[in-house]
């Protein structure tokens, strides 16, 4: 039986130096993500999330930590998954093209206030950049999160998050670190008394 404990070693040691050296380096840019969510949410806006592959389950799980809960007993926050409804998603993409599914619906449920968050490991996906091209022109607050190649998602968000690393497993492993950190946050901004 091969043995493959030095590549899990490996893979450990680096993703964990990927997030600590990121974290470092984008605090106050997290910071300010959060309080773009927490502004939108005691606007009484909401928060939108899209991705494809991996990122759409991305955006689904942030979706879910926001309306269930992460670590706290609390309310319910407003948020949506564009990911998850198949009748939507395939009747776009027949009716019109995949690089619609998501622009679409933020035509039909994106308001002023409201918040996308857009994710893409490569920052070149064609849905995800109309996307954030129609809530730029709905007024919605546009957050992306991307990995190294950010140009093109970095000139249609209000904030980009950048990983600065090529690899789709390793930019996906900051992501989930990075969407934890928000709804903590989101968590402590809007339920600790004295927050």
């Amino acid at each position: 039986m091969k043995n493959f404990e030095e590549l899990i070693i490996r893979r450990g040691r680096g993703a964990a130096a990927l997030c600590e050296s990121f974290c470092t380096r984008e605090a106050a840019t997290l910071n300010l993500t959060a309080h773009s969510l927490l502004d939108a949410i005691k606007g009484g806006g909401k928060i939108l999330a899209a991705g494809n592959g991996g990122s759409a389950a991305d955006a689904q799980h942030f979706a879910a930590e926001l309306v269930n809960r992460f670590l706290m007993e609390r309310h319910p926050l407003p948020a949506i998954a564009l990911t998850t409804d198949t009748s939507v998603l395939t009747s776009i993409a027949n009716d019109y093209s995949f690089d619609l599914i998501f622009s679409r619906q933020i035509e039909a449920l994106g308001r002023e206030g409201d918040v996308l968050l857009a994710l893409s490991t490569s920052g070149t996906s064609k849905n995800i950049l109309k996307a954030l091209d129609r809530a730029n022109s709905q007024g919605l607050t546009t957050i992306g999160l991307t990995g190294e190649n950010a140009s093109r998602m970095a000139s249609l968000c209000d904030i980009c998050i950048s990983v600065p690393d090529t690899s789709t497993p390793r930019v996906q492993e900051v992501h989930h670190l990075v969407l934890h950190i928000l709804c903590e946050i989101v968590e402590i901004g809007l339920f600790s008394h004295g927050a």
